[in-house]
C-alpha cells in the first residue's frame, strides 16, 4: 500500500517569511514518515514557487534558494489534474510533469497564507488542504472584520477602533475621542498582519501618528486597541464540526509586550503550562475558544488568543490565528502535547481533518 504524498509549502510573500521557514521546518521533521511521502514547495519573498528537495536545515538558515535544489514549479488549479506542475527543462518553463499531490500543508504566515488567497487557489484546484477554509481565513487575517464578528457574536474582547491613511488628515479630532474610549496605553495594529509584525504600543498620544504610519507601511487598514493590564493565555482548537480545545498556556514576556522576536526568537520568554489560573477560568476560555472557533466559522486548527484582567478576572479574547506558529517554541503544538497529542500524531490529525473538511475520501489505492 502506497503512503499518501503530501505538501508542504513554506516561505511565501509576506512580512512573516521567516516566520514560515521555522514553522515548516519544524513540521517537515516530525510528519510522519511511515505514513507520508513529503514533498517541499519554497515561495520566495517575490512569490516565486519552487520544488525544494535540499535539506531541512537550509531552509531554516534561510538559504534553501539554492538552484541545485530548485525547480520552477506552480499549483496546478485544473481539477481533471490536480498537484503541482514543475519544470525539467533547461528554460524555466519547459518540459512540464505533473506530480500529483493528495494533501496541501500551506505553512504559510500572513498574507498570501493565511488570508485565504493560498485557499482560493487550493479551492480551486480540489486539493485538500490543511487549516480553515477561504472565508474563515479571510475574516481571521482582518483584525477589523473579526473583532466586529466577535462582537455581533456577543463574545467580549478589547476595546478597539479602526483607521485608515486618510484619518491621519484628522488625527487631532480622532485622537482625543480614541483617547477618552480606550486610554493609553494603547496597541496600533496593522489590521491584515501577524506574528506582532508592524505593531506599536502607544504611550501618549504624541506617538500616535508614527505608529499609524507604520501600521499602513504594511496593510491599508489598522485596529487600534486598548491596552490590558492582563495575563496573556492561549488555547489550542482543533477540529471541524467538533471542535476541541487543548489544555491553556500563559505568556509571560520578557520584553515590554509580547513581539516578533519574542514569539520566535527571544527564548528568555516564560511559558507555563498549564497557565498559572483557576479550574473555572481555564474551562470558560476553552469553552470561549470553542464559541469563537464556530462563529467564525474556523475548520482543522486555530489558536485562540486571550486576556485576564488582573483587576477584575474578567476574560477578553485577543484574537485568533488560523495559522499559528509551529516552532520548536511555539504554544500550538506544545498545547497539544501537553493534552497527550504527540507533535507526529497533531499533525497526522490535521492531515485527517483536511480529508474530512473537503468531503475527499482518501484514495483506496494508497
Amino acid at each position: 500500500m502506497s503512503k499518501l504524498r503530501i505538501a508542504v509549502l513554506f516561505g511565501g510573500a509576506s512580512t512573516e517569511y521567516e516566520v514560515s521557514l521555522m514553522s515548516a521546518a519544524s513540521v517537515l521533521r516530525n510528519i510522519p514518515e511511515d505514513r507520508y511521502d513529503v514533498i517541499k514547495i519554497g515561495i520566495t519573498k517575490e512569490g516565486a514557487w519552487y520544488l525544494y528537495s535540499g535539506p531541512l536545515h537550509l531552509i531554516e538558515q534561510n538559504a534553501w534558494q539554492t538552484n541545485r535544489y530548485l525547480t520552477p514549479a506552480v499549483l496546478s488549479p485544473d481539477r481533471k489534474s490536480p498537484g503541482i506542475l514543475h519544470f525539467t527543462g533547461r528554460n524555466s518553463f519547459e518540459h512540464c510533469e505533473l506530480l500529483n499531490i493528495d494533501c496541501v500543508f500551506p505553512v504559510l504566515h500572513g498574507k498570501n497564507g493565511e488570508d485565504g488567497t493560498i485557499q482560493g487557489l487550493l479551492e480551486m484546484s480540489g486539493i485538500p488542504y490543511v487549516g480553515c477554509g477561504v472565508q474563515a481565513s479571510a475574516v481571521c487575517m482582518d483584525k477589523v472584520v473579526t473583532h466586529t464578528m466577535l462582537d455581533l457574536a456577543g463574545i467580549p474582547g478589547v476595546k478597539w477602533r479602526s483607521a485608515v491613511p486618510a484619518d491621519l488628515e484628522r488625527l487631532e479630532e480622532l485622537e482625543p475621542q480614541w483617547g477618552r474610549e480606550l486610554g493609553y496605553p494603547m496597541f496600533v495594529k496593522p489590521a491584515n498582519a501577524g506574528s506582532s509584525v508592524g505593531v506599536t504600543k502607544v504611550k501618549q498620544p504624541q506617538e500616535l501618528r508614527a505608529a499609524l504610519e507604520l501600521a499602513f507601511t504594511i496593510d491599508r487598514k489598522a485596529i487600534i486597541e486598548e491596552g490590558v493590564d492582563g495575563i496573556e493565555v492561549e488555547t489550542a482548537v482543533l477540529g471541524n464540526d467538533n471542535p476541541q480545545a487543548a489544555a491553556v498556556g500563559e505568556i509571560v514576556p520578557t520584553q515590554e509586550f509580547y513581539s516578533y522576536s519574542a514569539k520566535y526568537s527571544d527564548e528568555s520568554t516564560d511559558l507555563y503550562i498549564p497557565a498559572r489560573i483557576t479550574p473555572e477560568q481555564t474551562e470558560a476560555i476553552r469553552e470561549m475558544a470553542v464559541r469563537a472557533y464556530r462563529a467564525l466559522g474556523c475548520a482543522g486548527m486555530a489558536r485562540v488568543d486571550f486576556f485576564i484582567r488582573r483587576d477584575t478576572g474578567e476574560i477578553l479574547l485577543n484574537e485568533p490565528n488560523t495559522i499559528p506558529g509551529f516552532t520548536s517554541i511555539s504554544m500550538y503544538p506544545k498545547l497539544w502535547q501537553y493534552a497527550g497529542l504527540p507533535y507526529p500524531e497533531l499533525i497526522h490529525r490535521l492531515i485527517q481533518l483536511a480529508f474530512e473538511r473537503g468531503k475527499n475520501e482518501i484514495p483506496l489505492s494508497k
